[in-house]
């Protein structure tokens, strides 16, 4: 399409001014259109570091306004459910007495879940719960559950410290391939927990019930991943060695625990055969993370391109 543009002057020019002349027709051809907010996806988040650090900002603020406790209201929960996961599990049913350092063990794990079921909650509501700016700015709509993601983050990181000085306290001495798989391990959760906020924000624009949906989904990682019984009870029971404990390690989440629990708890209880012993972890825990590290980049790739369909209509769904 073109847009066909003709300058005339008429009269004469002001004394002292530019002479007007008569421009001949021609066709010019019309600039697309492009969005507003950009096309750029994480990329384009990436760039606009200060507005993502408001976002952030933002959401803690309006998370604990009013609140009396504050940030401290984002350990009562995990604090709680290990209180009382390790009354019930540990001692109760007596874990703590054959699984070495069993607080470690499920502590460990109840972090690096809760990250995940935060995440997961808070990025599918992002986009709703920023309706306003939404509407009214021209932004890449990723920003809003990226946010979620490190709002998340921020709130798990004092409890990592906590963890490590648990740790430290038993007789933790990680060796580099355990600290590697730490930081393996977060690195896939991270990847799918991004990945799910920003396919999940999207579908709640469209659909309401994604955020009921997810709540229902979350009750389950608690006991899909070994954090409450130890992965050598998997490996013995009826699924070992069958196509059902291959299911069962096939789950992100469950990998990700797996590796993080041989950076903070596989190190503490070293020398006994519980940690070490053939069950205690699955065979080719690294080649597993690694095929984990791949297929999330392509998760994450691929939740962002449904994003960027979907994202053309969230001014008028909202």
């Amino acid at each position: 399409m073109a847009l066909k543009v003709r300058s005339e002057a008429k009269g004469r020019a002001p004394k002292g001014g530019p002479v007007p002349h008569t421009v001949d027709p021609a066709w010019v051809p019309a600039a697309p259109l492009l969005s507003p907010y950009g096309s750029g996806g994480l990329h384009d988040v990436a760039k606009r570091t200060y507005l993502l650090k408001l976002l952030v900002q933002k959401e803690i603020q309006a998370r604990y306004n009013g609140s009396f406790l504050g940030l401290l209201w984002s350990y009562v929960l995990p604090l709680t459910r290990f209180c009382m996961y390790f009354f019930v599990i540990g001692l109760v049913l007596g874990l703590h007495r054959t699984v070495p350092n069993f607080a470690i063990h499920m502590f460990c794990a109840l972090v690096f879940v809760h990250f995940f079921t935060e995440t997961f909650s808070s990025g599918t509501r992002s986009i709703m719960r920023n309706k306003a700016i939404v509407r009214k700015m021209a932004m890449p709509r990723e920003m809003f559950p990226v946010s979620a993601v490190i709002v998340s983050a921020i709130h798990a990181f004092p409890q990592i410290l906590i963890l490590l000085v648990a740790s430290f306290g038993v007789g933790w001495h990680p060796s580099m391939s355990d600290l590697f798989a730490g930081v393996l391990g977060f690195t896939v959760l991270t990847l799918f927990c991004t990945g799910l906020a920003l396919i999940f924000s999207a579908f709640n624009v469209y659909f309401r019930d994604f955020g009921q949906f997810v709540g229902l989904l979350t009750i389950f990682t608690h006991w899909a991943v070994p954090m409450i019984y130890p992965y050598s009870r998997v490996a013995r029971s009826s699924l070992g060695g069958t196509v059902w404990e291959q299911v069962y390690l096939s789950n992100p989440l469950t990998e990700a625990v797996l590796l993080l629990q041989q950076c903070f708890w596989v190190p503490t209880c070293k020398g006994k055969t519980y940690c070490t012993g053939p069950d205690a972890m699955p065979s080719h825990l690294f080649e597993r993370g690694f095929v984990m590290l791949g297929a999330g980049v392509v998760f994450l790739l691929l939740c962002q391109r449904i994003f960027t369909r979907l994202e053309g209509k969230f001014a008028e769904r909202l």
